[in-house]
């Protein structure tokens, strides 16, 4: 029998895909997280993709947040958090570490779990440890879930400044010098730590930078003139890391790259100049975030210098095995030559970031940039590869 003037069942519209935007978490940069989730939320293209975002609590806590993205500012220089946006104190979110379920769970005590549907893809916009070092990476990985950004690998030797700088001096790229102070040392031979530093600073001059190893948003980095601020600087930087890398001054300009993969792989947006800002000793958190000092972009430099920085970032990029995206930082040095500084595999992400700022200035507006970030995840599978 001919089924063909028979009625026809109406074809479902496809689902959209579910985007989790995952911010906040347990480093010092939670604040800085919570603002740039705000950015991405009011950017990403709700007519395109469904979006689920969840909170991590400076506890652990993965909370079910309310999509509102104007309570995710910095209002009188103070930093928003998980906390005072989580729909409850006590619920969770649970995601199943199960490649063949991708169907997210929140619970709350006493109360039966209620399933949120499934993730398609997340947006992990988490700055620092137990977030951009590759942890939240690898519980992606275990999940099956495809994520925005750089896999385990790549996103633990952009947190680590001392194996980055491993990393790139092995593929060519000129870094500048340094020393590593592990916990250990520190501890058991506090003598033995001081006088490396002091022979250092005997071989490259002060002042220093005594920074935290695996943090990010210039937090706990002191400048050090002599030894007579060092112990401060010292336990300033162990209020973040156990592990402090020391520094030594690069006199020259700071010149950052954005990278973006595309489907025919990375490229390098126009760069950026930081320069001097009169009322910071340099470039730290306060300067970054809540004087909002101002970054030229694009930065004034000749043709020649612009194309060699862009080449050199995309180089870092590749270096790193980075994927989606990287802020290269670098410094142009008197005598005309590129130092790298450091990458950032989730780099600074807020409307006032030099991220996308560089992006926009190449031509990839904010929108267009989270969606390319969200398309370039879905395009990629977990796993070796």
């Amino acid at each position: 029998m001919s089924t063909e003037n028979l009625p026809q069942s109406p074809e479902q519209a496809p689902r959209k895909p579910r985007v989790a935007v995952v911010f906040g978490g347990r480093s010092s940069e939670h604040g800085i997280s919570v603002v740039t989730a705000g950015a991405v939320l009011r950017a990403i293209d709700r007519t395109k993709y469904d979006v689920l975002p969840i909170g991590i609590t400076l506890d652990g806590r993965w909370a079910l947040t309310a999509d509102e993205p104007e309570r995710m500012a910095i209002v009188d220089r103070q930093q928003p958090s998980v906390d005072l946006l989580a729909e409850s104190d006590e619920g969770a979110v649970i995601l199943p570490v199960d490649p063949s379920n991708r169907e997210v769970v929140y619970s709350e005590p006493g109360s039966v779990p209620k399933a949120l549907g499934e993730v398609d893809v997340v947006f992990p916009v988490l700055h620092g440890p137990y977030g951009e070092d590759g942890t939240l990476q690898g519980l992606l990985e275990l999940s099956g879930v495809p994520y925005v950004g750089s896999g385990v690998l790549a996103s633990a030797v952009g947190q680590d400044k001392e194996y980055m700088k491993r990393v790139f001096t092995s593929f060519g790229l000129k870094v500048g010098p340094y020393t590593v102070i592990r916990p250990r040392e520190w501890e058991l031979d506090p003598a033995g730590a001081r006088k490396r530093i002091a022979e250092f600073a005997g071989e490259h001059g002060w002042p220093l930078f005594i920074k935290p190893a695996r943090a990010g948003s210039s937090f706990g980095i002191t400048k050090v003139d002599s030894f007579e601020g060092l112990e401060e600087a010292f336990d300033e930087a162990r209020r973040h890391d156990p592990k402090i890398i020391v520094e030594a001054l690069l006199r020259g300009r700071e010149i950052e790259c954005g990278v973006l993969e595309f489907e025919d792989g990375p490229r390098a947006s126009v760069p950026a100049e930081i320069p001097p800002v009169q009322s910071h000793d340099f470039y730290d958190f306060e300067a970054k975030y809540i004087d909002s000092a101002p970054g030229i972009v694009p930065a004034p430099l000749t043709e020649e210098q612009t194309a060699e920085v862009r080449r050199l970032a995309v180089e870092a990029f590749d270096a790193a095995s980075c994927e989606g995206l990287v802020r290269a930082d670098f410094f142009l040095t008197e005598d005309g030559e590129f130092v790298i500084n450091e990458i950032n595999t989730m780099p600074g992400f807020t409307p006032i970031s030099m991220y996308p700022r560089m992006w926009e200035e190449t031509g990839v507006g904010y929108p267009e940039l989270v969606d390319l970030l969200v398309q370039a995840a879905l395009r990629r599978s977990t796993g070796l590869r």
